[in-house]
């Protein structure tokens, strides 16, 4: 049972106070047995000095003894609590974030040391997370970067030969130009998701029509949607939005360029605009090929392809979904998708009126 700390104060003077009146009264004996040993004859008052000298020495060398050795045992019982801690903390230091600290000390008894002991192993943990996001991350560029600088290189070879065909130098050239293309889109996304996640992103909102951007971004991409004979389906309400008009532009286009792709020739894409008191709200559905349910939980995440093989060949980046998800959480909405395999997508994209 842990005492109140005013009753271990009390306890410790009281004690403190017989041991002084034990060892005075001992001393006053000791003394005495040693004059009348050596046959001394000393006055009342040099005796009552020289007992108060001694009593006084003695219980110093007894403090002193007791100090040293409860210091010893204190120190070894902060080594034992503080010690996995200071080296666990050191280890993430040095870069180590794979560290867990066990709390050997009873929460009833030292809350605080409990929860600097949990502090510790969270921190870890999230550094840890944070440095596996990190490693993917490189790992995903280098693998973006190197494709189309593979490509370039092996046509950029191919086109030294003096035998190659003038119809096979255009299409090597037009090949490369694509990658360059590629290469040059991917590093300017990565700056803009880069700014977006450091919110360093310019951001300057105004009000403007956003059906009539939606239209003008529809009509601009009819060769692309003409081209695979889809059907297009538009219902735009009139809306005003308070919004950054520039970065939305990337919103709708990143929305789509991903509904044309993924929608088979002779598809159909609907595109609706719609506003309630508080809400803005966007909706393309599309009936291409779909998205699986456990591809649907990271479609959103830096570099994630649903659909590796399609959108190797269709030169995404996996960035696109990822960008248009900063830019729509920087004007307070939402995004979500819905989907089935073979039966088409929805993206719904909300933003509040103001």
């Amino acid at each position: 049972m842990k005492l109140h700390p005013k009753l271990q104060a009390t306890l410790f003077f009281i004690g403190l106070m017989l041991g002084l009146a034990v060892i005075f009264t001992a001393t006053f004996f000791l003394t005495g047995w040693l004059y009348d040993l050596a046959g001394l004859t000393i006055p009342a008052v040099w005796k009552q000095l020289i007992n108060s000298l001694g009593g006084l020495f003695i219980f110093g060398l007894i403090i002193t003894a007791l100090t040293r050795t409860f210091r010893s045992r204190m120190l070894a019982g902060e080594r034992l609590i503080y010690g996995p801690i200071i080296d666990a903390l050191e280890r993430i230091a040095k870069g180590d974030f794979s560290v867990s600290v066990e709390n050997k000390v009873d929460r009833n008894e030292n809350r605080m040391i409990g929860e600097l002991v949990d502090s510790v192993n969270r921190m870890a943990a999230e550094l840890n997370q944070l440095e596996t996001m990190r490693q993917e991350f490189i790992s995903n560029v280098s693998h973006e970067i190197q494709t189309p600088l593979t490509s370039i290189h092996g046509f950029t070879q191919a086109l030294q030969s003096e035998t190659l065909a003038l119809e096979d130098r255009q299409h090597y050239l037009t090949i490369i130009e694509a990658e360059s293309t590629r290469l040059s889109r991917l590093s300017d996304n990565l700056l803009k998701l880069a700014s977006l996640e450091a919110e360093q992103m310019k951001y300057e909102p105004k009000p403007y029509r956003l059906d009539r951007q939606l239209r003008h971004l529809i009509l601009a991409c009819e060769p692309q949607w003409l081209s695979k004979a889809l059907e297009m389906d538009i219902a735009l309400a009139e809306v005003t939005v308070i919004a950054d008009e520039d970065l939305l532009n990337q919103v709708w286009l990143n929305l789509l360029h991903n509904s044309i792709k993924f929608t088979p020739h002779g598809g159909k894409i609907c595109i609706g605009l719609s506003q309630n008191s508080d809400k803005i709200e966007f909706k393309i559905a599309d009936t291409g090929i779909g998205i699986s349910e456990e591809d649907q939980a990271h479609i959103f995440e830096r570099f994630y392809k649903a659909d590796k093989s399609r959108t190797g060949l269709a030169g995404g980046s996996g960035l696109g979904l990822s960008i248009t998800k900063k830019i729509v959480e920087l004007h307070k909405g939402t995004i979500a998708v819905e989907s089935q395999l073979e039966q088409g997508t929805i993206f719904r994209v909300s933003l509040p009126v103001r």
